[in-house]
């Protein structure tokens, strides 16, 4: 038996040392499907599959089977009848399940509560999800007439100052195909039902970077909306305001604009920098 020891020993060590190697390769695979929605969040228009790969110096054939098995999950979209992919909903919703997460929202909270105490009115911090609106977070005006819309609730991208700001920012095309997939209901009187109409709209926001609603949501609500954007420049959520018309004008409320970007550049590098911590 005493000769049998060293015998044994040697696999061991060997086997020891391989396992190691297994194991970094074996994390570097299971990181793959991480990297991809990295990368892919990056580029507000999506990637093709050539450069991606590139990107990540992946072969092709296996970029193309993370992608249908992200895709499979809803973690990424392929542009209809293309091989441009962008990030799905679910990963969407995980980036906006963080943003509503209290270690986050407690940092950008206080800034949007001294919003409303300058401008009086109630102020939201929003974001696109798919084909709709999200509030993240909300901090209330204490005058008695206001609008109530709870953290959690979707409101529609036509007829809305964050939703019109979100269309604004994509790329034409995308926008020009999300557009064409929205069920334009009109709400008010003044909603634009006529997606022409809509698309000149977007247009203007684009050029002037607000987003506005003009009694297009609810009958004698207005509302602005400016982008909070990512280190690369993306708009990724919006910091919106609203207020009745018996208080403020949208052209009134518009000449707060000013004030309202400088919260959200200010929401914007605390969510920067709690990225580069994280």
């Amino acid at each position: 038996m005493g000769g049998q020891g060293p015998a044994l020993c040697a696999p061991m060590g060997r086997a020891a040392g391989g396992e190691d190697a297994n194991d970094a390769a074996s994390d570097a695979r299971t990181l793959r499907p991480l990297q991809v929605l990295d990368t892919l969040a990056q580029q507000q228009s999506g990637m093709r599959l050539s450069a991606l790969a590139d990107t990540l110096d992946l072969p092709k054939a296996s970029v193309m089977r993370l992608l249908h098995a992200l895709e499979g999950q809803a973690y990424v979209m392929r542009e209809p009848g293309s091989t441009v992919f962008t990030l799905g909903p679910r990963a969407l919703s995980l980036g906006l399940r963080s943003l509503q997460a209290a270690s986050v929202a407690h940092r950008y909270r206080p800034l949007l509560s001294a919003l409303v105490q300058r401008l009086g009115e109630t102020c939201n911090l929003t974001t696109r999800e798919g084909e709709q609106v999200l509030y993240i977070d909300r901090v209330e005006t204490s005058e008695p007439l206001r609008m109530t819309l709870p953290p959690g609730s979707r409101v529609p991208l036509h007829c809305t100052a964050s939703g019109k700001l979100f269309l604004a920012q994509l790329p034409a095309a995308q926008c020009l195909s999300l557009i064409q997939r929205l069920d334009c209901e009109r709400k008010t009187a003044h909603t634009l039902t006529d997606r022409s109409a809509l698309l000149a709209e977007i247009e203007r926001i684009r050029k002037r970077g607000i987003g506005t609603d003009n009694e297009e949501f609810i009958n004698g609500m207005v509302a602005v909306a400016v982008p909070v954007r990512n280190a690369q420049g993306q708009c990724v959520a919006a910091v919106a305001c609203h207020t009745p018309t018996a208080r403020l004008s949208l052209t009134e409320l518009l000449a707060h604009a000013p004030m309202i970007e400088r919260t959200a550049k200010l929401v914007a590098q605390l969510l920067l920098t709690g990225a580069a911590r994280a």
